[in-house]
Parts: C-alpha cells; structure tokens; sequence
C-alpha cells in the first residue's frame, strides 16, 4: 500500500510510479509528477509554455498549460487503459514547470523559448512541451536539432498545414512548418501530417492524410501509411488539439468541423507505438472557451499516449 498522502508533486521522492491522492486538492503538476528543475535521473521532463501572441484567432493558449495540469489530476490516480504497462513505471517523469519570456519583449521569445528547451534535453531527458499556441513548436524543433541533427520527420495531427509561406520576421501559428521544412529543420518527404480539413495548394512535399482519408481509411489504414513514411527515423511529434473535432475539443482558438475524434486520435498514436520519437508537444489548448474541461482532458489523454510511444521507442 502507497502512503496515503497529498501535494506529490511536491512531496514525491521516487520519480518512478503512479501514486494516488484525491482528485479535488494537491499541488497542479503534470500528472502529480513531482515538480523540479533536477535533471538528474530523469528520463522526460514536462514544461508549459504559455504564449498566445501568435495566434491567428482566439487568444487564451496562454492558459493552455495551466488547465492540462489542472485536467490530469482526473487521469493520475491510475495507468491509462489498455496500455500494456504505466508509461511511469519505465520512465522517471518531472514536472519543471513553465518557459519565462517577456510578454512585453515579442520578439525575444523564440529564442527563449529554444533556449529553454535545449537547456533541459542537453542534460538528456526527452521533452513533453504544453503549449501555448502552436508557433512554439518552431523553436522547440530548432533545440531538438541542436541536440539530435536534422533533419528531423516531424509527426503533425492538425486542422491546418500550418505551412504558409511567410516573411522570415514575423511569428505566426499557421506559417512555422514553412520555415521548418525551408531551413532544412524537418524532411517533407519522411514527414506526415494528419487530421487537415483546411486548404494550402502548397503542400511542401509533406505526405498528407487528411481528415476526410482518416474517416474513411480507418485507424488501420493511416498507422500503415504513417509507419511507412517515418521509418525509423527521428521524430519530433507535434499534435494541434484543432485535430480534434470541436464537439471533443471546442477549447481552442481556430476550430474546424470535421475532426477526428478522441478515440481515433489515441488510437492512432498507440498504433504508432514503436517509431523513434524524440520529442514531443500539445498545443492549442484555450480553457476559455472549453466545456466541463474537455479539451484539457482531451490533452491530457494525448499526452500520455505520447509517454506511451516514448517509452516504446526500440531504444527506449
């Protein structure tokens, strides 16, 4: 029997295991993971970076990582179900809490926000990034090339390409994959995105399986096709909650009808389970205009099915 106890992300000694306290109260870490900024022994380190400057619609991805900690208290008490094992058991997970910048110093913050990626995966763990609008997966690419070489495929479930071409000093959600792929960041052609319901004629190379295709391929289908371009590769793993259907995940800033659904998208990345991610982020998540915390929670559930595929890598 564990000690019955509350505040684990605070008093938390093993970084190993799923410990349980009440769902109501305790400190709002990821997942009741304890809360630190020690790499020492750490396997992924969890950080919230709350910008939404960039957004093209609604603000409020700012509170994003807030509301996924708060949601994960639901799902803390216990593994996720159907996984063949607690991705905590096999991995040491923290908590190193949010990127700083100056909200009032724009265009510092990519910079700061690559910096603050790198500081942490140079000491070597994995990285699980909550957002904050999507632009923040630029610079979080930029710091996993820095460590792992590029360039990297990039795994994409999206409403939007989020590759429209653009100025090179601007900082855009919908235009940062354009830069990625232009400066030699990720490969096209080894790249994927799933989940799109929205038009780009450019396409970049990027191998493409649209929402319509998921629905009608069925789950099966898109983790063949999706294998069959990653290989086994490098893969940094970028999931837009807008994938999702606004009907099971209305908290967001540019929702598209005709998503996919929860199930489809967990089912799907567990499919995956195998391919050799290296890093990995939620974004987009606006509690402002959620209903009974669904998106959050809905975040929440991706996420630990990315420490699933984490922890299943080959060399994992």
């Amino acid at each position: 029997m564990h000690k019955k106890t509350t505040d684990h992300a605070i008093v938390r000694e093993d970084l190993y295991g799923t410990t349980p306290e009440p769902t109501y109260g305790g400190a709002l870490s990821f997942m009741r993971r304890k809360y630190t900024t020690d790499m020492t022994g750490v396997d992924v380190a969890v950080t919230g970076v709350p910008l939404d400057t960039a957004t093209t619609n609604r603000p409020g991805a700012r509170f994003g990582p807030r509301a996924i900690r708060a949601a994960s208290t639901m799902m803390a008490w216990e593994k996720p179900y159907g996984m063949e094992f607690d991705p905590f058991d096999k991995l040491a997970v923290v908590d190193c809490g949010d990127c700083f910048f100056d909200h009032g110093r724009p265009q510092m913050t990519p910079d700061l926000i690559e910096e603050h990626a790198y500081k942490i995966i140079e000491q070597g763990p994995g990285l699980l990034t909550l957002g904050g609008d999507h632009f923040i997966a630029y610079p979080l690419i930029k710091a996993h090339v820095r460590k792992h070489g590029g360039p990297l495929s990039l795994l994409h479930f999206d409403a939007h390409s989020d590759s429209w071409e653009d100025e090179n000093d601007r900082i855009d959600h919908g235009t940062m994959f354009w830069w990625a792929a232009k400066q030699g960041l990720v490969d096209p052609a080894t790249s994927v995105q799933i989940g799109l319901r929205t038009t780009n004629r450019d396409t970049l190379g990027f191998n493409i399986i649209d929402a319509p295709a998921v629905h009608e391929g069925g789950i099966d289908a898109v983790v063949s096709q999706a294998r069959a371009v990653l290989g086994d590769r490098p893969v940094y793993l970028s999931f837009d909650i807008d994938c999702l259907d606004p009907s099971y995940a209305p908290g967001t800033g540019t929702p598209v009808c005709g998503g996919l659904t929860s199930h489809q998208s967990m089912a799907i990345l567990r499919g995956l389970r195998g391919i050799d991610v290296v890093g990995m982020d939620v974004v987009e998540v606006a509690p402002a205009y959620d209903v009974g915390e669904i998106t959050a929670l809905a975040a929440v559930h991706l996420a630990m099915e990315m420490l699933y595929l984490y922890a299943s890598r080959p060399h994992g």
